[in-house]
């Protein structure tokens, strides 16, 4: 029989039947207390939004190359009703390419933007929290070492390919309203929306961010595992231990291959992933164009991303074991 603390007994049966209701009403109720149990995830969730309030450059770089982009485009619609007649005369396959180019060169433009924000972001990412020391305050948070640096990796990965693909889905948006503005007095501006297909094409960009996210992991992770052991000049030591190697064998063996290993992991991501055809140039229209299968069962998609995993795991050893500069 338990007691209140003016010694009143407590009716039998009170204690546990409280404690059942709490059991029964509180999903966080835990046999050791009546504490709440996070959840796994919650670490993680919290860790992500931390590197998006720390680094505001993940969007506002994308944001500011998006603004120049338009800014340029509206400047190049002076006299688009011309030059679009003269693009009608061209086959079908021209005006498409014709067309579309303005919207392939603004997509390019931010995906390009996404790969130098991500490279420098991860060159930083475990660096500066060891050079201001605030590794000590987050080290005594009860987040693990490989939840913070997954955290770190998911910017590259994830958060920076979605970020490109609305931003440049917006971007092409606001191109179409304004070229079929600008045609609409000559009557041509329905040959803007025949001739690129909004849609067909924003699938086109996501399944591009995934094949560029997935053949740059090794490079992210790289630069995530420098960051996490450089004391200091992290772009240094990312490139001249590479810079070194090519160096050396091209003056021992007179070969060339871990240069053009390195320019293929940078620049070769469409090599397999997608079917170019001659008469279209590097113009990708058609989701035919589209090979996820050749691109998968490539050889070095897979040994890159073993790479990429190496290097991850020994960035979360280092921050494990390495304090502050």
């Amino acid at each position: 029989m338990n007691t209140s603390p003016n010694n009143t007994p407590e009716p039998a049966g009170v204690s546990s039947s409280a404690e059942a209701s709490a059991k029964a009403g509180d999903p966080g109720y835990s046999s050791a207390g009546p504490a709440y149990q996070s959840s796994s995830t919650q670490p993680f969730y919290w860790s992500v939004r931390r590197e998006l309030w720390e680094n505001r450059s993940i969007y506002v770089a994308p944001l500011i190359v998006a603004v120049v982009v338009l800014l340029g485009f509206l400047i190049s619609t002076i006299g688009m009703p011309e030059r679009r007649q003269g693009v009608l005369l061209l086959d079908p396959a021209h005006q498409r390419a014709m067309i579309g180019m303005p919207y392939d060169v603004a997509a390019m433009m931010l995906i390009f933007t996404a790969f130098i924000v991500g490279v420098f972001y991860c060159l930083d990412a475990l660096h500066s929290e060891r050079r201001d020391r605030s590794i000590l305050f987050w080290k005594s948070l009860p987040v693990s070492d490989l939840t913070t640096v997954l955290s770190k990796a998911s910017v590259p990965f994830v958060i920076l390919p979605l970020i490109i693909f609305g931003t440049v889905v917006l971007v092409q948006f606001l191109m179409l309203l304004w070229s079929s503005a600008i045609l609409l007095p000559s009557g041509l501006a329905a040959t803007t929306w025949t001739r690129f297909n909004l849609f067909q094409q924003s699938v086109i960009l996501l399944y591009s961010l995934i094949v560029i996210a997935l053949w740059h992991a090794p490079v992210y992770g790289w630069a995530l595992l420098i960051s996490g052991w450089a004391r200091r000049a992290t772009f240094l030591w990312a490139v001249l231990p590479l810079l070194a190697i090519g160096v050396l064998e091209k003056f021992a063996f007179d070969t060339s291959y871990f240069a053009s290993m390195l320019k293929d992991r940078v620049f070769g991501a469409g090599d397999t992933a997608f079917a170019f055809q001659p008469h279209r140039g590097v113009t990708i229209d058609s989701l035919v164009q589209l090979t996820p299968g050749r691109y998968l069962t490539t050889p070095g998609l897979w040994i890159g991303l073993a790479f990429a995993a190496a290097f991850v795991a020994l960035a979360v050893r280092q921050r494990r074991y390495r304090g502050p500069i």
